[in-house]
């Protein structure tokens, strides 16, 4: 798939939320949300990421692990915004027992009580479907239908299987309106910061005409971190289900370090390695990146336009664009 050209690289991110999309600049993060009135509501959201606080997270590697616990931590407070703001977190009719239970416990705290609980489930679920499971399915057949032979062949065939539960994942959900509605905001945000990569202004007619595949995807980022997973199981030497999958789960930081690496560079470089490593991710992004109306262009523009700095800081330039140094007499 052919990466759009751009004239300027961008430090700007962002993500798709319920009816909404958070914008992330050097400077200030921005969250606008379509109202259940047709209206546009923004927020600025307060961030203080790792990198600010100690000097280690803004070193290669590490720079990545704080960019993904700063994205977990700053997106869930963004996705409880959003639900609230998009009417998600309203309740309709007479509510149960259960619901007025959970109202007096938690009182104003009730929705972040309810992604908490549904953040921890995910996540073992994960842990489950995509380090425990094909593990122990590997196990399985290697018992009872192949024998020892295919042992060579443990880290490519668990991470293909790994691979293939997360694109039956994402296909599942992307059939649901709630997800697929998110999925459009997601590329109203790809086309949005497109646009202003390409030095147009932001306007609904100018982003429309943009790509929805963006390299710096969140998308990309899950599909490099899997592959790296598959170069690292090479190295791991445990073949037991629970013991192989804590290995796993302590070498998350190292993977979430170098994917975090590789999406920059594939973010900033244009040439035939940064297209190699972005493929799959650009491929798998037409589970995950729909095209949307101008509604929701309207909204990534929105959120765009707050955290664009007027100093200029967020722009990085390619390597391949610097310019030679002039000599001297």
């Amino acid at each position: 798939m052919a990466r759009e050209k751009t004239k300027r690289i961008t430090s700007i991110g962002g993500q798709a939320l319920i009816e909404g999309i958070m914008m992330r600049g050097p400077k200030r993060t921005e969250i606008s949300v379509r109202m259940p009135d047709g209206t546009i509501s923004s927020e600025t959201l307060e961030t203080d990421g790792l990198g600010k606080k100690y000097k280690i997270f803004r070193l290669p590697i590490f720079r990545g692990i704080a960019a993904f616990i700063d994205s977990l931590s700053t997106g869930f407070k963004a996705l409880n915004i959003s639900a609230e703001k998009s009417g998600m977190a309203e309740e309709e009719g007479e509510p149960s027992k259960f619901d007025q239970w959970m109202e007096r416990v938690f009182g104003d705290k009730l929705m972040n009580a309810i992604m908490a609980v549904g953040t921890v489930l995910g996540l073992l679920l994960a842990i489950v479907l995509f380090f425990f499971l094909p593990t122990w399915l590997f196990n399985v057949c290697e018992q009872y239908l192949f024998g020892t032979g295919i042992e060579a062949w443990r880290s490519i065939i668990e991470g293909a299987m790994r691979i293939g539960i997360f694109v039956a994942y994402i296909a599942i959900v992307a059939h649901m309106s709630e997800i697929k509605r998110v999925f459009e905001y997601h590329g109203a945000e790809h086309k949005t910061i497109f646009c202003y990569e390409n030095e147009e202004e932001l306007t609904v007619e100018n982003v429309r005409h943009h790509s929805r595949f963006h390299p710096r995807c969140g998308t990309s980022f899950m599909i490099i971190m899997l592959l790296l997973g598959v170069i690292i199981g090479f190295f791991i030497p445990f073949t037991n289900p629970i013991l192989r999958t804590l290995v796993k789960l302590l070498c998350i930081p190292v993977v979430v370090g170098i994917g975090y690496e590789l999406i920059r560079i594939c973010g900033r470089y244009d040439n035939l390695a940064t297209r190699i490593i972005s493929a799959p991710g650009l491929w798998m992004q037409r589970l995950t990146v729909k095209e949307p109306d101008d509604s929701m262009i309207e909204v990534a523009i929105e959120a765009m336009k707050a955290v664009i700095p007027e100093d200029g800081t967020d722009l990085q330039c390619p390597l391949q664009a610097k310019q030679p140094k002039e000599k001297t007499a």
